[in-house]
């Protein structure tokens, strides 16, 4: 009996594993941020019973150093320390010590800091670390040219800044743009 290859059968496996293939594709980084997130819980758990530097994952540059929280907007992000580009991918990141002075956290704004353009002053915002918890009020909101504006940080400051990229619906990233969030103690 002699077997020979039916185009069609050939052309519908083809497609099945083309299919597979970016089915898995298109659920890997969903995948990848949904286990990043736990494991960044799983360490943020450790660092408030004390564990210093306690690392998502082994090979981690980064650990959590604080959750925060806007209640109205619904956003509750872990903030990782250092704003490098790896660490942005996977969490908000504090460009400065969280442990007192001008604090400065950063996202991305089609990601962790999305909500933020529905932020308003006035609006509450708390920001728990493992010495305690820090409220704070939105004071004042504006956009900035990165290329020409510098945030001040005063060591010996109470200010919360939170930065995004604007706009918040643009196309393409990496713009010069920002979205500065002021607050205040509450």
């Amino acid at each position: 009996m002699e077997s020979t290859l039916n185009p069609r059968r050939l052309c519908a496996a083809a497609l099945a594993v083309a299919a597979l293939f970016l089915l898995a594709q298109a659920a890997w980084i969903p995948a990848k941020a949904w286990l990043g997130q736990r494991l960044l819980e799983a360490a943020w758990h450790r660092v408030q019973s004390g564990e210093p530097d306690a690392r998502p994952w082994p090979w981690a540059d980064t650990s959590p150093v604080a959750e925060l929280a806007i209640p109205r907007l619904g956003l509750h992000q872990l903030v990782v320390e250092g704003a490098s580009g790896r660490n942005l991918a996977w969490a908000p990141a504090a460009l400065t010590p969280v442990t007192g002075g001008d604090i400065i956290i950063s996202a991305h704004r089609d990601t962790h800091f999305s909500a933020l353009r529905h932020a308003l002053p006035g609006d509450l915002v708390t920001l728990r670390t493992p010495t305690g918890e820090r409220r704070y009020r939105i004071t004042h909101q504006e956009v900035i040219d990165s290329r020409d504006t510098e945030l001040v940080i005063d060591p010996s400051g109470n200010r919360l800044t939170l930065v995004t990229c604007w706009p918040f619906d643009a196309v393409t990233a990496g713009g010069p743009m920002r979205w500065v969030i002021n607050a205040l103690p509450a």
